[in-house]
């Protein structure tokens, strides 16, 4: 609801979602204007920006790549257990920032330097070689690579 009156502005009938994106020069693009992959066809390196696979509640095992302890040697109940997270009396407390147990996953993530392998402005696609974060289906960002 928030986004209809942007949509209207624009003369855009409403879609999956509304992004923002600064320009050097607005002189290209007109407001509500439709953006196809023909923007890349001298590109050769892009970045991809995406929310990444949600995890859920993981462990500090799963999420930090922690070394569990022995599965013997008198070790019974803490096989996958953090081990210490600080010291004693002083400072009687643990350090913001530290590695433990929680949610992981469905995060914002940048792929860097991706490669082009082929623009298809028939079909309106670009392919791209390499990681591309999130899910199948979902949105994604895809700028002109900052480091190449």
């Amino acid at each position: 609801k928030a986004e209809a009156g942007h949509f209207a502005k624009a003369g855009v009938e409403a879609g999956r979602g509304l992004w923002e994106f600064r320009l050097e020069n607005d002189e290209e693009f007109a407001v509500g204007a439709e953006l196809t992959v023909e923007l890349f066809n001298e590109t050769k390196k892009v970045d991809v920006t995406g929310t990444s696979k949600g995890k859920g509640f993981q462990g500090a095992v799963k999420r930090w790549n922690f070394r569990t302890q022995d599965m013997t040697h008198g070790n019974s109940l803490s096989h996958r257990a953090p081990g210490s997270i600080g010291q004693c009396q002083t400072p009687g407390r643990v350090f913001k920032g530290k590695k433990m147990a929680g949610h992981m996953g469905a995060e914002r993530v940048t792929t860097q330097n991706l490669e082009i392998v082929r623009v298809d402005a028939e079909r309106n696609l670009l392919l791209i070689k390499g990681a591309v974060p999130g899910s199948t289906g979902g949105n994604v960002i895809v700028k002109p690579a900052v480091k190449a």
